[in-house]
């Protein structure tokens, strides 16, 4: 059976970003000349104020979780409604891979000590980003759960537009703000880069297959039945 477009394309999703993540951890671990850089890019980004808190402020888990947990609900429902085989293992893929965040992201912070930018009090711990993780994954896998849907090409659209708009305004305003430093966002975005091709995967070796007729309806052209809009 040949292999299809997705398949191939997965495992780059996954190999990328885990060399690219290996790769700041170790800067940052060695304190390489990456590092240098990056202090530089954050001298020259950083400028605290009250939007590029709002903007931080995405990333919170109070913020961010929540939409996440009306996406499960969401697709749980439609899923059940629709009799669906095995209707809770999306939902239950989707809470994992948050569940996974804290538990990869605190012992990360741990090991790395890095300090924090010179915008925030001493301490340690701010590699890699925890606000922008939750970001990443929470938005990301809402959109991915809410992607398997039946919809129009245009809603598809606008639920991928939105969420990387979320990700991108909550990890300007992490470092506008000072609270990261550059790489602590990068490697962030690597990471939940990981978790979410994981979650793909799982969606997409569990959805039930599309038929014909339902593919023609969502293109706008008429069709026989009916199913959800």
């Amino acid at each position: 059976m040949p292999v299809s477009a997705p398949s191939r394309v997965l495992p780059a999703l996954v190999g990328l970003p885990v060399l690219l993540f290996a790769l700041i951890t170790w800067q940052v671990v060695a304190d390489g000349p990456l590092v240098g850089v990056d202090e530089r890019l954050s001298r020259a980004l950083v400028h605290p104020d009250r939007f590029s808190e709002l903007l931080a402020d995405l990333g919170n888990v109070q913020v961010a979780v929540p939409v996440l947990v009306v996406a499960l609900a969401y697709v749980a429902w439609h899923g059940r409604a629709r009799g669906v085989d095995r209707w809770w293992l999306p939902p239950l893929a989707g809470a994992l891979a948050m569940v996974l965040v804290p538990a990869l992201v605190a012992p990360l912070k741990e090991w790395t000590d890095r300090p924090g930018t010179p915008a925030v009090p001493p301490a340690v711990g701010y590699y890699p980003s925890g606000h922008t993780a939750t970001a990443v994954v929470a938005y990301g896998a809402a959109t991915l759960l809410l992607l398997g849907r039946p919809r129009s090409p245009a809603v598809r659209r606008t639920l991928v537009v939105l969420c990387a708009v979320l990700v991108l305004a909550t990890s300007y305003g992490l470092v506008r703000r000072g609270y990261h430093w550059p790489l602590d966002v990068v490697a962030s975005w690597c990471l939940g880069a990981v978790l979410l091709a994981a979650l793909a995967l799982v969606l997409r070796r569990t959805s039930p297959p599309v038929s014909r007729s339902t593919r023609r309806s969502s293109s706008g052209t008429p069709s026989s039945s009916t199913g959800p809009s």
